[in-house]
């Protein structure tokens, strides 16, 4: 099954220029979400995580039906003020501006093997900040993969750890 049939580009979306690959036609279909998290699972599962960290919000809904599916935990990595109770945060630069991630403080113990998850890999910044934030946590990241990659932007190249990803698009 080719996933790109049942990922919907939206163009000129947020802004124009941008080509928006939308996963809602993908989770709408169950037989193409269940082989999305199926090819997911072959790649996560070899590393062993003990948690996969979710980035906000549709790496939510990647990460939460994978942790079940291999029998792990799942972490919410959120902008700043959205998680309750004390958190750790992680402020890092944009191409204009920066942004903030947060984890709660207590669902990364020292030593868990982490994968960090989001839908789509565009510039990296945002993967790469998560990842450096489960490491100041104690977590070891073992690995980080999406369903989209959008090789154009040379995200995977912000990372020091391998990245796995379902369908890829070149522009």
């Amino acid at each position: 099954m080719d996933i790109r049939d049942h990922i919907r580009s939206i163009p000129d979306f947020p802004k124009p220029g941008i080509n928006f690959y939308d996963i809602s036609t993908l989770l709408a279909e169950p037989d193409a979400w269940q082989v999305t998290m199926g090819r997911m699972a072959k790649v996560v599962g070899p590393y062993a995580p003990d948690v996969l960290v979710g980035v906000e919000s549709r790496g939510f809904l990647v990460a939460a039906p994978l942790a079940l599916k291999l029998g792990c935990g799942f972490v919410m990595a959120r902008k700043s003020g959205k998680l309750p109770g004390a958190t750790e945060r992680y402020e890092y630069q944009l191409e204009y501006g920066s942004d903030v991630v947060e984890i709660q403080k207590d669902m990364i113990a020292p030593g868990q093997r982490v994968v960090v998850l989001d839908d789509l890999m565009a510039t990296g910044g945002t993967a790469a900040a998560v990842c450096e934030l489960a490491h100041r946590m104690g977590g070891e990241v073992v690995a980080v993969a999406c369903i989209i990659e959008l090789t154009f932007l040379n995200g995977r190249d912000r990372l020091d750890v391998p990245f796995h990803t379902v369908v890829q698009y070149a522009s």
